[in-house]
Formats: C-alpha cells, sequence, structure tokens
C-alpha cells in the first residue's frame, strides 16, 4: 500500500479536492447532510471570512496514490486564546476513511504544525468562529444529520480515542416534540414575565427588516452578551456580525424569529432564531446552488417546508436571564411553528453541564437525539 502524503491547501485547485473529499465519503449515507459547497469555500477565502483577522489557518488534505483519502484544518484562534489564557491549536473539518494511517497523519500534521508555533494542545472538532460547525457525533449516527452540525462515521471517535485523544467536553442535542396545543404552563408563565419585567414581543412584518431595521444585528450582539462565558467563545467582531446578517439573517423566515424588547428602552433582551429543516432540501442539492440546488432549497425555505424547524440562536442578555424571558421565546414560537405546520423541532447543540438550558426541554416531549465531543490532547 502506497505512503499517505500530507499536502497543504493552498490552490483553487487544492480547495476544490478539500471540498469534493466530504462529497465523495459521505454519498452513499442517508443521514448526513453536504455542506453547500460555496459556503465553504468562502469559510478559507479571507477576504470573505473576518475570522482570519485574528486567526491563523491552513488546509490540509491526506493524500495516498494520488488520490485524497481525508483532509483536515489546523487552526489558531488568537483572540479564543487570549481570552482563555491558552496555548491551543484547533482542528476542524476533519474527515478520513476507515483507516489509521491516514487520520494518524492527518492529527499529527495539525499537532506539529500547533507546536511549531509555540501551542501546547490540541482541541477539536472546532471552527475558525464559534458559528462553524463543532463537536465530532459520538451518539445518534442512526439519526438525520443537522444543517448546523457535524455528521461523522462512528468509527472517527475510536480512531482519535486509540491516537491518545481524550474528552474535553460534550454538547447536546434533543429531538423535541412540538406541543399541540401550546403548555398552558408557558402561556401564564410568559404573560407574568412580560407584565412583571414591562418587556413584550416584536412583532416583524417581513424578513427585510431584520437587515433593514438592525435587527439582525442586534440578535448577534446579544449572541456575544449571552455566550461570552460558554465553553471556547470569544465574541463576533464588527466585521463578523455584517458577514452573518448578510450570509445567513437575511435569509431567515421572520416569523421564525422570535425577538423581545424592553419596551421602555426599545433594547432587545431576547431573541429565538430558527428555520425550517433544510437536510432533505441540501442532500437534494448535493451541495451546489446551480443548476438546481437553488430551486430545492428555496421551496424548502419558502413553499413547502418539512415537518421539522431547527432552532438555531437562543439568546439572552445577562441582566434579563433567569427572569423567564425563555418562557416567551418558546411560547412565542411554539404559537408560530403550529400555525405552520411543524411538527417536531431539533435543538443547537447545548453543553452538558448547562443544566439550566437542558431543563427547559423537560416540560415536552423529547428524545436525547445527538451527542458532540470536543477532544483534546497535550502537545
Amino acid at each position: 500500500m502506497s505512503e499517505i502524503v500530507i499536502q497543504k491547501v493552498h490552490s483553487a485547485g487544492d480547495l476544490k479536492k478539500f471540498v469534493e473529499f466530504n462529497y465523495s465519503l459521505y454519498r452513499n449515507c442517508p443521514n448526513a447532510i453536504p455542506d453547500l459547497y460555496s459556503s465553504v469555500v468562502d469559510t478559507f477565502d479571507p477576504s470573505k471570512n473576518a475570522g482570519y483577522e485574528f486567526s491563523e489557518v491552513q488546509p490540509f488534505v491526506a493524500l495516498r496514490g494520488g488520490k485524497v483519502v481525508g483532509r483536515i484544518v489546523a487552526i489558531i484562534n488568537r483572540k479564543a486564546n487570549e481570552k482563555w489564557n491558552s496555548q491551543t491549536v484547533r482542528f476542524g473539518w476533519l474527515d478520513f476513511i476507515d483507516d489509521e494511517e491516514v487520520s494518524k497523519a492527518l492529527l499529527e500534521a495539525v499537532e506539529q504544525w500547533g507546536r511549531e508555533r509555540g501551542m501546547k494542545d490540541v482541541k477539536g472538532p472546532l471552527g475558525i468562529t464559534d458559528l462553524d460547525k463543532e463537536g465530532m457525533l459520538v451518539e445518534g449516527f442512526d439519526e438525520m444529520g443537522t444543517m448546523n452540525g457535524i455528521y461523522n462515521y462512528a468509527y472517527y471517535p475510536q480512531h482519535l480515542e486509540r491516537l491518545g485523544y481524550v474528552k474535553d467536553v460534550d454538547w447536546l442535542e434533543m429531538h423535541v416534540r412540538v406541543p399541540n396545543p401550546p403548555s398552558e404552563r408557558h402561556a401564564r408563565l410568559s404573560k407574568m414575565v412580560q407584565e412583571r419585567y414591562n418587556v413584550s414581543v416584536l412583532e416583524l412584518k417581513s424578513a427585510k427588516e431584520l437587515v433593514t431595521k438592525g435587527y439582525g444585528k442586534q440578535i448577534l450582539e446579544l449572541v456575544n452578551k449571552s455566550y461570552k462565558d460558554l465553553y471556547g467563545f470569544s465574541e463576533l467582531t464588527n466585521r463578523q456580525i455584517d458577514e452573518y446578517v448578510k450570509s445567513y439573517i437575511s435569509m431567515l423566515d421572520h416569523r421564525l424569529v422570535c425577538l423581545i424588547i424592553d419596551n421602555e428602552t426599545r433594547k432587545l433582551v431576547g431573541s429565538g432564531v430558527s428555520m425550517p429543516s433544510l437536510g432533505r432540501a441540501l442532500q437534494k442539492a448535493h451541495g451546489r446552488l446551480f443548476p438546481f440546488g437553488w430551486f430545492h432549497l428555496l421551496k424548502a425555505l419558502r413553499w413547502k417546508h418539512s415537518d421539522t424547524v431547527e432552532l438555531m440562536l437562543i439568546g439572552v442578555d445577562p441582566e434579563y436571564q433567569n427572569k423567564g424571558i425563555n418562557a416567551i421565546i418558546f411560547q412565542t414560537l411554539i404559537e408560530r411553528y403550529n400555525q405552520l405546520g411543524f411538527v417536531w423541532a431539533n435543538t443547537d447543540y447545548m453543553l452538558e453541564t448547562n443544566t439550566k438550558v437542558l431543563a427547559e426541554w423537560k416540560s415536552m416531549e423529547h428524545k436525547l437525539s445527538k451527542r458532540r465531543r470536543c477532544y483534546t490532547k497535550a502537545l
């Protein structure tokens, strides 16, 4: 068997091989959701990804006999390292065939790259920014993937553990039945909280208002406030916020966004962002907008959505946390989900140590659908 060659990704041709390897590896996997090709390419374009302003990034591919058999990205997020007082090199976008020579060579490339830059440990899968996909799937391989989460084969964690990687933290995802009718408890609590704290639901008239009236930017500024103490998080820069508003916020359905404002100051104090599951649409599009991928995505977003909605971001201003703002968000969104015909909801991934957030689902029919893990190893 020929030798494994690790090659740095520099050219557009190299990047094409890097992206397309994931598509070929998961072509016959019914639960894998392909990334949008253009989105991955933009991720590794410094002119389009503000994360490069505070990160050093190097993608690699593994070749055997000239054929790509694996890929990985080495990342040093200087802002996160400064915030958490760490010297960590991250790995992300890890994919490989079921061959330990390949996985070993890929991870050793990241480890050596990190050592050369003075790093003391390696963690992953993590992204360039904290809104990239993170966490290796360790439970839930038989569940349909989600568009904002990594799907990987069951042999991935086995390889990492044999190579000396250990658990650093786990995230959990829940599959929840949308209460129909909505919970009376949530309704009572929602009304009480609105009256007690003089807050209300901001009624949006169109998705355009998320951009033109600055609400999209406020949502992401709220993410900075509410996520600042979560594992590995580093605040989004103004340029990052602008990029996410342009790329993602602008495509949301305003009916699936809940904004809570202080009635006196008109300040945003809570938000819940969701969207129809695009998993099947992305599979039909094979990860590409053209020639017909755009039709499948637009249909799933606007005309004929699936019966599943995905919760993307829930944020509450620290001054309003533990005051029941989540109850208003849940009550509002559940009412809208019922009106729009959604039956199921997939939560975003939640730290297993975040007991307050996990407790929110106890009153609803739910199951643990996926567990994701961030691994670590000393260098």
